[in-house]
């Protein structure tokens, strides 16, 4: 653990996060790891894109942490659009990290694996380079876009290849990731440290069930999270067409709460299915009404379909399910059995016909959702809780200022 939060010199240690993918302090995992850092001692600065209703101010200071942002315009129109969106995001987050100066700990946390060429400029001034990885984004790659290992996948392999081996240590998401940083990446076991994502408890504490929510039908369903191609929000909104045509089931209101550029489609697969009447889509909601959401739901989908990257991958919606103590239907994922144990129900992998069957069992047994509902909130007060992954994360940082991991460069920042 970090015993002491002075670098040489007396200094106090500074550590600058770098995130692409989503603003701060909206990205929960990252804004947990910058209060962990804070409590430790740290000065904290973050480089983020601004969001486009929350987290618009460009240069602020929460709760001890300072947050640069800068205007990002998300990609569109395929791996070109995404070309332009980190070509912008790139120029910004150096123009930015320039302006925060020498640093002990630089943390870049992807997607995109190009963050390593600002973590490696300033590795050339004395800093730290930890690697914060949040997705493989090969399997990203071949999940979302459907073209095989083309050019453009064997240069994202490139880029994380790149990654690793410029990063002092990894963090992983879980235990299948850091198998991945060895196997694949080449890196030392002893250099990666499994940093879970976990809840923030007192943000998501159930409130007392408002059955209004569910418009007049005795059970609500419900689905938080991103709407991309790799989520499964058309395999869940297939799967309840199945649960109406094929299993008679008309006593339930479904809402689904997220945003992501699949969020339109989606909004007319619904509607194409018949569900427009017994669907809701809410866009993304402040924490209060997903809470109030949370609260009054009977079951959570988690309809992410196996592919490369959901197989291994850990899901934040799953573990939000958990800590409000909601039961889940999931496919079966080699990570969301790691996560949810008995908190959910598994159908065999993209198999629509079982997972609303499986919505339907849920629905006819009370008992069993609350006892499942109970296994999930110990779960995430055990062996899941944050606690355990600040204790990772504080370890990390401690091997990669006192220089014994791999790759280390210089001996501190230059002042």
């Amino acid at each position: 653990m970090l015993g002491d939060e002075t670098g040489r010199g007396g200094h106090r240690r500074r550590a600058l996060i770098l995130v692409e993918n989503l603003s701060v302090p909206f990205d929960r995992r990252v804004w947990q790891e910058c209060l962990t850092l804070r409590d430790a001692g740290w000065e904290v600065h973050v480089v983020c894109p601004a969001g486009g209703t929350r987290d618009t101010e460009r240069e602020t200071e929460i709760d001890g942490v300072r947050i640069h942002r800068y205007p990002l315009r998300a990609a569109t129109g395929g791996p070109a659009g995404y070309l332009r969106e980190y070509g912008s995001a790139l120029w910004h987050t150096v123009r930015l990290a320039r302006k925060v100066g020498p640093v002990d700990v630089v943390h870049a946390c992807n997607p995109p694996d190009l963050l390593f060429l600002p973590a490696r400029w300033l590795k050339r001034r004395g800093a730290r380079f930890v690697f914060d990885q949040h997705d493989l984004v090969p399997e990203l790659y071949l999940s979302r876009f459907d073209r095989g290992e083309d050019l453009l996948y064997r240069a994202v392999c490139a880029l994380e290849r790149m990654t690793y081996r410029a990063a002092d240590v990894v963090l992983a998401t879980n235990e299948s990731y850091r198998d991945v940083a060895v196997r694949r990446g080449g890196r030392r076991a002893e250099d990666v440290f499994v940093v879970r994502s976990a809840p923030d408890t007192e943000r998501f504490r159930p409130v007392p069930p408002e059955p209004e929510l569910k418009r007049g039908k005795p059970h609500l369903l419900c689905y938080l999270g991103v709407m991309g191609p790799q989520d499964g929000v058309d395999y869940a909104l297939r799967a309840l067409a199945k649960l109406r045509d094929e299993l008679g089931r008309t006593d339930w209101h479904a809402v689904f709460v997220g945003g992501g550029d699949t969020f339109d489609a989606m909004v007319e697969l619904a509607r194409r299915l018949g569900l427009a009447d017994r669907v809701e889509f809410t866009g993304r909601v402040p924490d209060a009404d997903l809470v109030r959401y949370l609260s009054t739901a009977d079951v959570c989908l988690s309809p992410d379909p196996r592919n490369p990257l959901n197989d291994v991958s850990t899901m934040n919606k799953v573990l939000e399910y958990m800590v409000m103590g909601r039961p889940i239907v999931s496919f079966d994922l080699r990570e969301a059995r790691v996560s949810a144990g008995d908190a959910a129900l598994y159908a065999p992998a993209n198999d629509e016909t079982e997972f609303a069957r499986l919505v339907a069992r849920l629905l006819d047994d009370p008992e069993r959702r609350a006892l499942m509902g109970k296994a999930g909130q110990e779960r995430i007060g055990g062996p899941l809780a944050w606690r355990n992954s600040q204790r990772a994360l504080l370890a990390a940082y401690d091997a990669a200022v006192s220089g014994g991991a791999r790759g280390r460069a210089g001996t501190g920042p230059r002042r």
